[in-house]
């Protein structure tokens, strides 16, 4: 049995087992700008021999994920959670379709009872997850105006002194000066006491040193020292936070190697200091959860909307006006739904019913 078996985009196409394919994302929704990314989404149908041969796959991709296509069987799966992503393709504007094979249609003219009350927490939790994002983003955007640089052991280790505590490297300077670095100290344990290091200044031609290596250490390093040596101070080394500047310099880092250059541009344009694309998704989403309530399902906005949406876009809001505005909507968007007639979830025997029926026609065993 071939176990590493794996559909590419193209295997789907030549072999045509795509039922629907759509432009979402901004295209859909009607806020897509010149430089904006087309996001393909759609839904294929395994071959019966292919699933016995060589197991399920539930879920096709390209490399940035900018086409992704659902196995039909995992399509249902995510229909059933009311994924957002999911539902919203039920609804593509008809100018973004591109496949639409006649066995979908049984999947379109049910759309309507596939919506539920749980679209509460997945539409209006995407939201302020997208509110999480745009705070993240101002964090990161400061970062970067602070040009921060990776600092290493030494900068978070402390000299004991008169109550208080001095910089290493400040105490090394202030009471020996040049030459004597830290490579001329050597460090050994004091009972009893957590992270607390006495400290002996050592002969020319003893082994000493802080640390090991001032760019690769990550921990400070004990030598053995020679009887008769009287400890010259005492220090410490504040582990949790040089474990917390590595984790955040990691982050700065990755963030700036994947971020969107157009995107960051645009952001740091506006001078905001938030991300005013998840900003603009927040609001997208929470105004699409209030007509949800109402059991209507709009991915293609309306044009006054989406004037407003290009304004957030483009930073033309503060962003604690933006906040207090859809702290509202989310107040609002709890009374709709405790008042909605919505199902509280899908009817899963009508799902397996129209699977069914599509995977029959598909193997034609109709």
């Amino acid at each position: 049995m071939k176990h590493n078996f794996k559909y590419s985009v193209q295997d789907l196409h030549d072999q045509g087992l795509i039922i629907f394919e759509a432009k979402m994302g901004s295209h859909a929704y009607g806020t897509n700008i010149p430089t904006s990314d087309v996001d393909l989404r759609g839904i294929f149908v395994q071959p019966l021999e292919d699933i016995l041969r060589y197991g399920y796959a539930d879920q096709v991709s390209d490399k940035l994920n900018d086409i992704v296509y659902y196995e039909l069987g995992r399509f249902f799966e995510l229909l059933e959670k009311n994924n957002p992503n999911i539902l919203e393709l039920l609804e593509a504007p008809e100018d973004c379709i591109q496949i639409q094979n006649p066995v979908y249609d049984q999947i379109h003219r049910n759309a309507k009872s596939f919506i539920t009350k749980k679209c509460r927490y997945t539409f209006a939790g995407y939201a302020i997850e997208q509110i999480k994002k745009a705070r993240g983003y101002n964090k990161k955007m400061n970062w970067e105006e602070a040009e921060m640089d990776r600092k290493g052991v030494l900068d978070f280790c402390y000299v004991l002194d008169d109550g208080g505590s001095v910089p290493l490297i400040q105490w090394i300077q202030d009471n020996y000066g040049e030459p004597i670095s830290h490579q001329n100290f050597a460090l050994a344990k004091v009972d009893h006491a957590h992270d607390i290091y006495a400290m002996y200044l050592m002969d020319h031609d003893q082994p000493a040193g802080i640390v090991s290596d001032t760019r690769k250490a990550n921990d400070v390093q004990l030598t053995s020292i020679p009887k008769g040596n009287t400890a010259v101070g005492y220090m410490t080394f504040n582990k949790d936070a040089y474990s917390t500047h590595c984790k955040r310099y990691n982050e700065y880092q990755t963030w700036l190697k994947e971020r969107n250059e157009d995107r960051f541009k645009m952001n740091k344009d506006h001078g905001k200091n938030y991300d005013s694309k998840n900003m603009m998704h927040t609001f997208r989403l929470l105004n699409m959860s209030l007509e949800i309530a109402k059991g209507e399902l709009n991915v293609r906005r309306p044009p006054e909307e989406i004037k407003k949406l290009m304004k957030i876009r483009y930073g033309e809001y503060e962003f604690d006006d933006l906040i207090v505005e859809a702290e509202a909507m989310i107040a609002a968007l709890d009374q709709a739904f405790d008042k909605s007639s919505l199902p509280e979830k899908v009817d899963g025997k009508r799902i397996a019913g129209i699977e069914l029926s599509i995977r029959k026609f598909m193997y034609g065993l109709a």
